[in-house]
């Protein structure tokens, strides 16, 4: 009897590892339904890019209030998975604070660390809560956060106030144990009168009460991720790793039309060699992107990572004039189309059946795309390296190249270019005549 505790403790974890493994392995499937991109070289500023950025938080204080709060809330999460880590080895022990003994009152000293933070985790949860419902800070407020995308973050402080809570009841009721009287934790040892009165078996079931509760929070919470804006808790370093280390005002030549140059601009090719047998079973070349499986992966990852903070959208330049594109929608839209080709692929037995949707059109709209002024402001502005420019760029080059569908005064300007040499309508031959006046 002694070891049921014990086993229900491992049969859950088990089942909600199997759980977490099985959802993120379907979000990993879903991020290489894109196309292959090579981001492996300068590793070097990449590592340092990811300590610097995902593990530093460098871009976050850029607003100093969200900033020092979201610090705050990352240490607690970063540094109280330690005791998680001694709470996972006594529940599959049967042991109690398993490190108290051989770590002494180094022991204590942690415990008291991880309940300030425990607290300001508190007080930070409290303040972001204020910010989003009381204070209505306009960018949480844009009409993509309508519906599930609010409620997400609304959940997501609500279990993190309740895990905080959960874990300092637990210390708070231990305190009034005989074994630990008159050592009451730090933060803990004001709550610990709220249960001086009662009996040690009573105070032993209520220290199980909430230990339980914590875990089964964390473990409720570690699976609540895949479907939540949280999961770039787990997807900011990989992100920020394999993020676009390039000049911003670089952009991508396509590999087809560069080819298609080169072989034109080379006097020993011959115009008129037949051109090379494509593979029957290839999928038709697209120029551009009209759907999520034309982006590539590190596209889609972008997509799983987003925070929907709204800093993008909030300095995009667009955006602040009235226009309809927002950033943080375009990576929202991406998230949420892949989430659908996911789902029929795994509802055609990992077969994606054609279901009429796309990408563009359905999700995100012409208007938005054209509305990009392309200036990188959104990707500056990202906390964790997100590139929603790319995404706009890929998807722009479809409608030109596949659809010619670039709106008016951009078919002229290119047209003046082709024949002209110049964005103006006039002849090649008047180009210099400015210098006369």
């Amino acid at each position: 009897m002694q070891y049921i505790p014990n086993i229900v403790f491992l049969l859950t974890l088990a089942v909600a590892g199997f759980v977490f493994a099985k959802n993120v392995g379907k979000i990993r499937r879903n991020i290489f339904l894109g196309t292959n991109i090579d981001r492996t070289d300068k590793k070097s500023d990449r590592w340092k890019t990811m300590m610097r950025v995902a593990f530093g938080q460098s871009k976050m204080t850029v607003k100093p209030i969200a900033g020092i709060l979201h610090i705050i809330v990352y240490a607690g999460f970063l540094l109280i998975n330690i005791e998680v880590l001694e709470i996972v080895l006594d529940g599959i022990l049967g042991t109690h604070r398993i490190f108290e003994a051989p770590l002494g009152g180094l022991y204590r000293v942690a415990i008291n660390f991880f309940e300030i933070l425990a607290l300001l985790v508190l007080v930070a949860c409290v303040v972001f809560l204020w910010r989003r419902n009381v204070q209505k800070i306009e960018r949480f407020h844009k009409p993509e956060m309508k519906g599930w995308a609010f409620k997400d973050a609304n959940n997501i402080l609500f279990i993190e106030i309740a895990l905080m809570f959960a874990l300092l009841m637990m210390n708070a009721v231990e305190a009034n144990f005989t074994e630990h009287e008159g050592s009451p934790f730090i933060i803990s040892q004001f709550f610990a009168p709220l249960f001086s009165g009662l009996e040690q078996a009573n105070l032993h079931f209520l220290e199980r009460f909430f230990w339980w509760i914590h875990i089964l929070g964390i473990l409720a919470f570690l699976n609540y991720l895949p479907f939540s804006k949280h999961f770039h808790i787990i997807l900011a370093f990989p992100n920020t790793w394999y993020s676009n280390l390039n000049a911003m005002g670089k952009f991508e030549n396509m590999a087809s039309v560069t080819a298609e140059v080169k072989l034109m601009l080379d006097p020993s090719a011959d115009p008129y060699a037949a051109p090379p047998e494509a593979d029957p079973n290839a999928a038709p070349q697209r120029f551009g992107a009209k759907d999520v499986t034309d982006l590539n992966w590190v596209n889609l990852m972008n997509a799983y990572s987003c925070t929907e903070c709204g800093r993008c959208t909030s300095e995009c330049p667009a955006n602040i004039t009235g226009k309809k594109l927002s950033p943080r929608k375009i990576m929202m839209d991406t998230r949420d189309r892949l989430e659908e080709v996911g789902a029929n692929i795994d509802a055609n037995k990992g077969e994606f059946k054609e279901d009429g949707k796309h990408l563009l059109d359905d999700y995100i709209s012409r208007e938005e795309l054209w509305a990009c002024t392309s200036c990188n402001a959104c990707v500056q502005a990202c906390p964790v390296n997100i590139d929603p420019l790319s995404i706009i760029m890929q998807m722009r080059q479809y409608l030109v190249m596949e659809e010619s569908a670039a709106p008016q005064e951009l078919n002229a300007m290119m047209t003046n270019v082709e024949n002209n040499g110049a964005p103006w309508q006039f002849s090649q031959m008047d180009r210099a005549n400015w210098i006369n006046e």
